[in-house]
């Protein structure tokens, strides 16, 4: 998608000089220089909690630099508020979205700025119509009298991006915006980025993801550890020789494993079949197995079963009909402690909602499945010696950045907040362990070491169970590989299966037709 029309001698229309910011203990920017020309894709690439988020939250106005300089086309200006960077043309998508759930498009996107009948009330119809004429503008085929609830993930970012262009904005600033997209919605996305440039918006992409950044962007900025390490052109870079500047070390991009050895059924699920929250038969009639000393792969399009069945696996939801069990025990109506005990690991594909509680300190979270047993408790009492300093540890083996046993799990970056949760679930060595996107939001030298540890789970005599919307993850850990379609199981493949032959599969093809 780079353009290669983006005048490279052009003044810049942003730039950070020596921006610095530090918090308690931590210096997340350290005299950081960036500067972005009009209608060009700068990606900020760096590993989880290298400070690329930080970075534009100073820009955004989120927070105030203890030091440093933004100019905006060639002046120097203050920002201590999203408010005043809105006034200066800047927009931002974050991660995790700012929209309200019960609200429609419309309402969303003219929040704060709504145009009035009288200088009173609320013109809804005139901000329904400047809505949809500012969709149809960039084709981004948005309802403005849907409810945000009701569409879909992808739908929601476009949202985002229609606030940001409905405020004037001229330059954009996207963070992490296909950590929650599925591959579809990613392509999608880059389409609609593209039309914005031509446009002549200026866009800032924060990512660790080396493919899209070779993609998308016209230059890429490495930060690592706070730090600034280069800013490279788009042209003779690899994802190697990226992934090097991220990590400050060569890193393997692929899983490096031995054939595995499987043993006894430790995961044995029998026709299942669950229901939604509206009452539909999202699972139907699954069954398949999962032996100890194996990675078993389910791959699919999101929305096609895999949440519901996951919930079920894990005690968070009742099956209709079919059975569960773990090991020779028959798990299928116990709750999810009950899973937990009876050696069941879940790493849950939403770390916020589901993994994490959020306004607990990161020795809380890591203590939440065993703070009853011992060494964590004694006689019914809390021992926050012990609870912190096993975090202390589990922290420091996962390379969790960002923060102490101390810190809130709220603080931390996406990335770092995922390694929290696997930490967790991984340091309990469980019997079965259910992997949901256990790398989404990682960078790649955190998925090298989630990947590796998974491996080595494997080859413990663990059975895991990988479920994941990344083709090439499967591709690369599983030993057998599960295809769902509709809530069924349509496919299964060795591990030598074609991603064309999965991608077959994946939207429905036959068995023959997948194999051909």
């Amino acid at each position: 998608m780079a353009d290669a029309r983006v005048d490279q001698a052009a003044p810049p229309v942003l730039e950070l000089r020596g921006m610095t910011k530090r918090f308690p203990g931590v210096l997340a920017n350290d005299r950081i220089d960036f500067d972005l020309r009009r209608g060009e894709v700068h990606a900020l690439l760096g590993e989880n909690g290298a400070g690329k988020s930080t970075l534009m939250n100073v820009l955004y106005g989120l927070y105030h630099p203890d030091e440093g300089e933004i100019r905006i086309n060639g002046k120097s200006v203050a920002i201590g508020s999203p408010k005043e960077a809105i006034e200066h043309g800047i927009g931002m998508v974050h991660q995790h979205f700012m929209l309200v759930p019960v609200m429609t498009v419309t309402e969303n996107i003219v929040l704060a700025s709504e145009p009035r009948q009288g200088g009173i009330f609320l013109d809804y119809d005139s901000a329904a119509e400047r809505v949809r004429k500012l969709s149809d503008s960039f084709n981004f085929a948005i309802d403005p009298d849907a409810k945000v609830e009701s569409i879909t993930v992808g739908q929601q970012q476009r949202v985002e991006i229609l606030k940001a262009l409905y405020r004037g904005a001229d330059i954009l600033i996207l963070d992490e915006p296909t950590a929650v997209l599925t591959p579809q919605e990613a392509d999608e996305l880059f389409g609609i980025l593209g039309t914005l440039q031509r446009e002549g918006m200026s866009i800032i992409f924060i990512t660790h993801k080396l493919r899209e950044v070779l993609e998308i962007a016209e230059r890429i900025t490495v930060l690592r550890r706070g730090k600034k390490i280069e800013t490279v052109p788009r042209e003779g870079s690899t994802q190697d020789t990226l992934a090097r500047l991220m990590v400050g070390r060569e890193v393997l991009l692929r899983v490096d494993k031995t054939a595995a050895a499987p043993a006894e059924p430790l995961l044995t699920v029998e026709n299942l079949s669950v229901v939604d929250e509206r009452g539909l038969e999202a699972v139907r009639g699954v069954s398949f197995e999962v032996r100890a000393g194996e990675i078993v792969g389910l791959a699919g399009i999101d929305g096609n079963g895999q949440t519901e069945l996951i919930d079920a696996l894990t005690g968070l939801m009742a099956p209709e009909n079919g059975r569960v069990r773990v090991g020779d025990r028959d798990v299928t109506t116990e709750n999810a402690h009950q899973h937990l005990e009876h050696g069941v690991g879940h790493i849950p594909e939403d770390r916020q909602r589901r993994g994490l509680v959020l306004d607990f300190t990161l020795a809380e979270n890591l203590a939440l499945h065993d703070y009853r047993k011992s060494p964590n408790s004694y006689f019914g009492w809390l021992r926050p010696g012990r609870i912190v300093s096993a975090a202390k540890s589990l922290l420091k083996e996962f390379d969790v950045r960002g923060g102490g046993p101390q810190t809130r799990a709220s603080s931390l970056s996406g990335g770092n907040q995922q390694k929290v949760v696997v930490a967790r679930e991984v340091s309990r060595d469980p019997r079965v362990l259910i992997a949901a996107q256990p790398t989404r939001g990682l960078d790649v030298g955190a998925i090298e070491f989630v990947h590796r540890r998974l491996v080595e789970e494997r080859d413990e005599g663990r059975a895991v169970l990988l479920i994941s919307l990344e083709i090439d993850e499967i591709l690369s850990l599983a030993d057998r590989i599960l295809v769902i379609y509709e809530g069924q199981i349509v496919a299964e493949y060795g591990p030598d299966v074609t991603e064309q032959a999965l991608g077959i599969a994946m939207t429905g093809g036959t068995r023959e037709g997948a194999a051909a």
